[in-house]
């Protein structure tokens, strides 16, 4: 099984490494055909391992022993990201200077009951739809700022997620399938 990792914190300010030793800690999980796509922490390999979750922690656990902080790991499979990216959440959002449309990849699930589109209270964020374990998410740049994920974004969807630009989505989904067996 084709995986991939969309992995939180990584090459952010204090959490500095290097995709050559991200990839190596990948294969010593015994992990195959690891390959890495731009510096933001997105890892492709293979596994025949089939509990996600626990393949998930056992590379969070890995990750955390090796770099001295948490890592959040949350695990995707081709298939998953061609079903969310065919979805086309932001058919009817223009993305331009100060909008951004995001998704917000989640270790749990989402809670089915949030009311949407859910605007935060700093009107910064917008959540204008969910699955399972994602949330589209249109931010609003303020004096040309993001909002930052604690908060709002935390409080919703959980400490351990990680969010991609939409458009970054279907360049890893590219990626990932440019290189399967």
């Amino acid at each position: 099984m084709l995986y991939i990792a969309l992995l939180r914190g990584v090459n952010v300010p204090g959490r500095s490494v290097k995709m050559e030793r991200l990839r190596a800690l990948f294969t010593e999980l015994g992990l195959t055909s690891v390959r890495s796509y731009i510096q933001s922490g997105n890892v492709f390999f293979e596994s025949d391992e089939t509990d996600r979750a626990a393949l998930a922690a056992r590379i969070g656990d890995h990750l955390a022993r090796a770099l001295g902080y948490d890592v959040a790991v949350c695990l995707r499979t081709v298939p998953e990201l061609e079903a969310l990216i065919a979805l086309d959440p932001f058919r009817d959002v223009q993305a331009g200077d100060d909008i951004r449309r995001c998704v917000v990849f989640t270790t749990e699930p989402v809670d089915p009951g949030l009311e949407l589109p859910l605007l935060s209270p700093k009107k910064d964020m917008e959540i204008i739809g969910t699955t399972a374990y994602e949330a589209f998410v249109v931010w609003h740049l303020i004096n040309g700022k993001a909002p930052g994920a604690k908060g709002f974004q935390e409080n919703l969807l959980g400490r351990d997620a990680t969010t991609r630009f939409f458009h970054t989505v279907v360049k890893i989904l590219a990626a990932a399938k440019k290189g399967a067996a």
